[in-house]
């Protein structure tokens, strides 16, 4: 049996969100984005408010909320500002190497401090002349008695001015591809690490994104997360548990256009009548919220699948892909919808249309979720239709009834053109394409049905998906 009803808990948490979201977040939104910085202040209460890095697990002290959770969370506060949202989810991205981690000392003393009081965790992949190709990195970790040194510079990196740690991602050798990738948690104070001003970017303006220089940094064996060869794979794990939340964003960002598009539709006037009444107008408000919805639903159930600890993969990159270019459709739906008011800095629209667009890039482009999603169906898919060769479309009622019945109906098929003829014999050749005799394949009964789902192949390997980082 399906359920979608959030829990007394969940629904109590959105409530909390969506209160701190009003209170905190929107009234200092504008004035933050004026300036290009971050507030860290508000950050530093949304994690008094617990509502920040919820997902530490409880045998550390944290609250143990799982990817709904994050997803509830995630949304309304992006529906305040989605750039905000954006550095308060990014510790959870941080953490999240650490939590799938083997490295148990590294992680019990990390989690302790996260969860008793505020801290920040960047995660780190991306760099200056590689961003959806994980495995072309050039940052270099060199083995060096008991720990590694690290150089290199990493770029796009959310928080990374303002974050006490860092998961770092590197390699011993940039031609090893996955094969060198380690990933380590390097800590600011640590001699060697230095930060960027903040990037300019056209949106996202209150969240900080810097690079980060690592220049002979000495990272112990304690605070090595994976080991050169096992780093890749635990930065695509990363990705298939924090993927979800980006369509979280989108969703957040889009219901908050389409109920300031609402809200205009209602109140502006033209042509003698209000923008609402019109045909044109309610078809924008009805895609608009069906894309909200939609988005949702994608995202939770991607949500869903990695916290039952299935493979998430698939549905995480079609969550992803959908959520965020929906999401985009609704906010331009929703400046259409204002006309020129849409486009100026006096109405909240721009902001969100600036602000959304950068969800079809981060943490894997839509590119590249299209590519992971179409090697898993082409490679994996099973379907439960019959290939084309053995589809009984069978004209002959007498042969019908013989194959529905379990028996050979005395029918061949052209593999080419589809032509079928009925017979104890192949025909000479086609009639139509002219295929030969042998050419033509008897019709049997059917073979077992697939699953009609994705079954994705093992993942002791690495995959050839190449996803963008944050």
């Amino acid at each position: 049996m399906l359920g979608f009803d959030l829990t007394p808990e969940q629904e109590e948490l959105r409530v909390k969100a969506r209160e701190f979201a009003r209170k905190e977040v929107l009234p200092r939104a504008w004035a933050w984005e004026e300036t290009d910085e971050v507030p860290v202040h508000v950050l530093e209460k949304a994690w008094e408010a617990g509502i920040m890095s919820t997902d530490i697990p409880t045998q550390y002290g944290g609250k143990g909320y799982g990817l709904i959770e994050s997803a509830i969370l995630t949304e309304e506060l992006a529906a305040a500002c989605p750039g905000l949202a954006t550095s308060i989810f990014d510790s959870s991205l941080g953490m999240a190497p650490l939590q799938m981690c083997e490295n148990e000392p590294l992680r019990q003393r990390i989690f302790t401090e996260a969860a008793s009081r505020f801290t920040l965790i960047a995660f780190a992949t991306s760099e200056p002349s590689m961003g959806s190709d994980v495995a072309g990195m050039h940052c270099r970790a060199r083995k060096e008695g008991d720990g590694y040194v690290l150089n290199g510079t990493k770029f796009w990196i959310t928080n990374g001015g303002i974050a006490k740690y860092f998961t770092i991602f590197a390699t011993t050798d940039p031609k090893d591809k996955h094969g060198g990738i380690g990933a380590f948690l390097v800590e600011r104070d640590m001699p060697g690490v230095s930060t960027s001003p903040p990037i300019p970017k056209l949106g996202q303006r209150t969240s900080n994104t810097a690079g980060v220089r690592l220049k002979d940094v000495y990272v112990p064996m304690a605070n090595v997360l994976a080991e050169p060869g096992k780093g890749f794979l635990l930065a695509m794990k990363t990705f298939s548990v924090t993927r979800p939340i980006i369509g979280s964003f989108a969703v957040g960002a889009a219901r908050s256009a389409m109920e300031f598009a609402l809200d205009y539709a209602r109140k502006r006037h033209a042509f003698g009548a209000k923008l609402g009444d019109f045909q044109a107008i309610q078809f924008k408000i009805a895609e608009m919220y069906q894309k909200v919805e939609t988005a949702r639903l994608l995202t939770w159930k991607a949500a869903w699948e990695a916290m039952q600890g299935k493979d998430a993969t698939v549905t995480a990159s079609i969550a992803k892909m959908y959520a965020t270019e929906a999401g985009q459709e609704v906010v331009d739906m929703a400046v259409q919808i204002f006309g020129g008011y849409g486009y100026t800095r006096f109405f909240p629209i721009e902001k969100f249309f600036r602000d959304s667009r950068l969800f079809r890039i981060y943490e894997g482009t839509s590119e590249i979720q299209r590519v992971i999603v179409a090697g898993y169906v082409l490679a994996g898919y099973k379907p439960v239709m019959p290939p084309l060769e053995d589809l009984p479309m069978l004209k002959d009622k007498e042969a019908a009834e013989k194959l529905a019945n379990g028996e050979s109906p005395g029918a061949w098929r052209c593999p080419v053109c589809g032509y079928i003829h009925y017979g104890p014999e192949p025909p000479e050749e086609c009639p139509y394409c002219y295929m030969p005799r042998a050419a033509f394949r008897e019709m049997k009964p059917l073979p077992e049905p697939g699953s009609g789902q994705i079954e994705p192949p093992p993942r002791e390997k690495p995959p050839k998906e190449k996803p963008e980082a944050s």
